[in-house]
C-alpha cells in the first residue's frame, strides 16, 4: 500500500518518515513519483491549504493522500504569523527567525507565549476527508539556539525542557511536536484505510 504525503518541505519529509513509519505502507512524496503540482497556499485557514494540497494530489495521483499545514502563533503579536508562517518575510528560514526577533524585541518574557500548530488534512481516494490537529505550545526565545529541526524551531523555547525546539532530538521532537500531535490523532484514520485487503490505488 502507499500512503503520498503532500509535502516539498525537507524537513517535514524526514519528520512524516519517522512519524508514519509503524504503519504498514510504503510512506511516498511527489517528488519520488514525478509528481509536479502547483497548489497555491491561499486559504484564510491551515484546514483550507492542507485541504488543497491534499484533494489536489489524491487528483493527481489516485493515492490516499495526506496534507498538512502548520505556523507558529504568537501571542503577542495577536496570532500572527500563523497561517502565513512559511511566507512571514522573504528569504529562507533563518530570515524569518530574524524578522520574528524583531518584532518581539522588548517584549518581557512572561509576554512570549506561543504554540505550534498544525493541521492534517487525509483525503481518500473515493474523495472522503478527514481533519486532525495537533498543538505544542511555549515561547518565544530572546535569541536563537540548537541546529535540529526547522523553520522556528530554534526560538521556540520549552519550559519543561530548558531548551527550544531545534535543541531536542529527532526522537523526541517526535514525541512532543505539534506535527506529531497531528499525527496520532490521524493513525486510527489511516489504519483502517491501509489494511491487508483495503482499496487503495497501487
Amino acid at each position: 500500500m502507499k500512503l503520498l504525503v503532500a509535502t516539498q518541505n525537507q524537513g517535514k519529509m524526514e519528520e512524516f518518515r519517522l512519524l508514519l513509519a509503524p504503519l504498514r505502507a510504503r510512506i511516498c512524496f511527489p517528488s519520488e513519483l514525478d509528481l509536479n503540482v502547483t497548489v497555491p497556499e491561499d486559504g484564510v485557514t491551515y484546514v483550507d491549504n492542507a485541504r488543497q494540497k491534499a484533494l489536489a494530489y489524491v487528483r493527481a495521483s489516485g493515492l490516499l493522500t495526506l496534507a498538512d499545514d502548520s505556523g507558529l502563533e504568537v501571542d503577542a503579536l495577536d496570532g500572527a504569523p500563523g497561517v502565513r508562517s512559511a511566507r512571514y518575510t522573504p528569504g529562507r528560514d533563518a530570515d524569518r527567525v530574524a524578522a520574528l526577533l524583531r518584532e518581539m524585541d522588548g517584549v518581557p518574557k512572561e509576554q512570549r507565549a506561543a504554540q505550534f500548530r498544525c493541521v492534517v488534512v487525509i483525503v481518500t481516494p473515493t474523495g472522503e476527508f478527514h481533519t486532525t490537529e495537533g498543538v505544542c505550545k511555549g515561547l518565544i526565545a530572546l535569541e536563537s539556539a540548537g541546529r535540529g529541526g526547522f523553520g522556528y524551531d530554534p526560538v521556540f523555547y520549552l519550559p519543561d525542557y530548558d531548551c527550544t525546539m531545534a535543541q531536542l532530538s529527532q526522537v523526541e521532537k517526535n514525541r512532543i511536536s505539534h506535527r506529531a500531535k497531528a499525527i496520532k490523532a490521524a493513525m486510527p484514520i489511516l489504519r483502517a484505510w491501509i489494511t491487508p485487503d483495503a482499496t487503495v490505488a497501487p
